[in-house]
């Protein structure tokens, strides 16, 4: 990354910081700590001309202010070009000859977002997600049991990966062993650089995707199961019910926030962990005071996913900078949670650090809808780790990050070795098999608001 700022294109605003950043590329990855630093300090918003041209948020404080203007910034993806032909989220943006979707209610305004989040907000509360727990135990007890005899396991394919996306797929009414079929094109879809040869593929994976929950949808019109795709199919948005195509996308949204971004969390600090084997007995053994500020510790440092892009939706100055209508702007949550202005020693894991307002869910109208499930999930696979593979190590020479952090700071490949144990129930496929028979029986694919009953796993 170098400045610019001596060098301005002619007729170019000359006050205006510019910088040569490409955040897709490896050096983003590697280097990220000293990119930070540096653009804190010169320039926490600038403009780069990489991937069309757009503004970069890298402030903490200046982060804070943007995405807390929904005035002043649009999330709309306009794909047929009915009303202003913004791009979305994603920088870079498909053509549109390429693209006839969008990122479901993300990539909406408000009035239609918000209505999408008040159908949601019953099945995502932390008394909706509370009454999960004992799932979670089971789907994760079962996954450490398939390894917990070989004294080896990989903690993304074996353990990160599989518990929050077949809670995911319990929590939208979907059938649990269907986890397996969208894993691998919903973290494909992050960890493929935009312009590699491989999207094609991924593309391809991510249609075949589509077109099956389409297909769920359709049986679930016909015979309804509770679960975040009911709560869809019945929402009511601006006096109507969405088209099978707009709750396919924002499926499509749920399972790739559920599934990606807990794996990530998970794989990072499990690895953090093996490298700090003093913090993490720690941790295991204080954990009643530390679990929590451990937790999101680990989301301001690892921030699984680390931006979002906006269009800027009228002229305005905000933050000390001015913006015209149609820029595009990126706010990066993991660079704002480096911020030394805020953290005290920003690039250091601290398990105690209080008052951590960190932006790992983002900020403003479009936070992270299911943060409360995010946290859960990752406490209980934590957890079961530090109860049964307590003195597991990671292996380097075999850990895999994605070649490509642009979406999300996540991992391929993380394993481990550890002193053997005992395995204490079923294997992952019986108890797949026996939760599908409990979320069904017990109906806990309800909202919170008709069914507040915990989930008896053994019954």
């Amino acid at each position: 990354m170098s400045s610019d700022d001596a060098h301005p294109a002619a007729g170019e605003d000359r006050s205006r910081p510019k910088i040569d950043f490409d955040r897709h590329s490896t050096a983003y990855r590697t280097d990220f700590e000293e990119i930070t630093r540096d653009l804190h300090g010169r320039c926490p918003v600038a403009w780069t001309d990489r991937h069309g041209g757009y503004w970069l948020a890298s402030g903490n404080q200046e982060v804070f202010d943007l995405a807390r203007r929904a005035d002043l910034l649009s999330n709309d993806n306009d794909v047929k070009g009915e009303r202003k032909g913004y791009f979305g989220i994603t920088i870079p943006h498909r053509p549109r000859d390429e693209v006839s979707t969008r990122g479901g209610f993300l990539e909406m305004d408000p009035p239609e977002q918000r209505h999408y989040r008040q159908a949601l907000n019953p099945y995502l509360s932390p008394a909706a997600v509370a009454r999960w727990q004992p799932v979670m135990d089971e789907i994760t007890r079962a996954c450490i049991d398939e390894r917990i005899e070989t004294g080896t396991i990989d903690f993304v394919d074996d353990l990160a990966n599989i518990v929050p996306a077949v809670m995911t797929m319990a929590l939208l009414g979907l059938p649990l062993r269907d986890w397996e079929v969208f894993c691998e094109p919903a973290h494909a879809t992050v960890y493929t650089k935009p312009d590699s040869p491989e999207m094609a593929q991924v593309i391809d994976g991510l249609i075949q995707s589509y077109l099956l929950i389409t297909e769920h949808i359709g049986r679930i019109r016909a015979e309804p199961r509770p679960g975040l795709i009911d709560a869809l199919v019945n929402a009511d948005i601006n006096g109507s019910r969405p088209t099978d195509q707009d709750i396919t996308e924002s499926v499509m949204l749920l399972i790739g926030g559920g599934f990606d971004t807990t794996t990530a969390l998970t794989a990072h600090s499990l690895e953090w962990l093996s490298e700090n084997p003093g913090e993490r007995e720690r941790l295991s053994r204080e954990r009643d005071a530390l679990l929590d500020s451990a937790t999101e510790e680990f989301l301001r440092y690892f921030t699984p996913a680390v931006g979002d892009g906006r269009t800027i939706a009228a002229d305005c100055e905000v933050a000390g900078t001015r913006f015209k209508e149609g820029e595009r702007l990126w706010l990066s949550w993991a660079m704002a949670n480096r911020d030394a202005r805020v953290f005290a020693d920003p690039d250091t894991v601290r398990l105690d650090r209080t008052g951590n307002r960190h932006a790992s869910f983002g900020l403003g109208i479009h936070r992270c809808i299911g943060s409360n499930f995010a946290r859960k999930s990752f406490k209980t696979m934590l957890t079961h780790v530090l109860d049964r593979v307590p003195d597991y190590t990671c292996v380097p020479e075999g850990t895999v990050h994605y070649d490509t952090t642009g979406l999300i700071n996540g991992m391929k490949h993380l394993p481990a070795t550890f002193t053997p144990g005992r395995r204490l129930g079923p294997g992952l496929d019986e108890t797949i098999d026996a939760l599908q028979r409990v979320c069904d029986k017990q109906r806990l694919g309800e909202p919170v608001t008709g069914n507040r009953s915990a989930a008896r796993p053994g019954r």
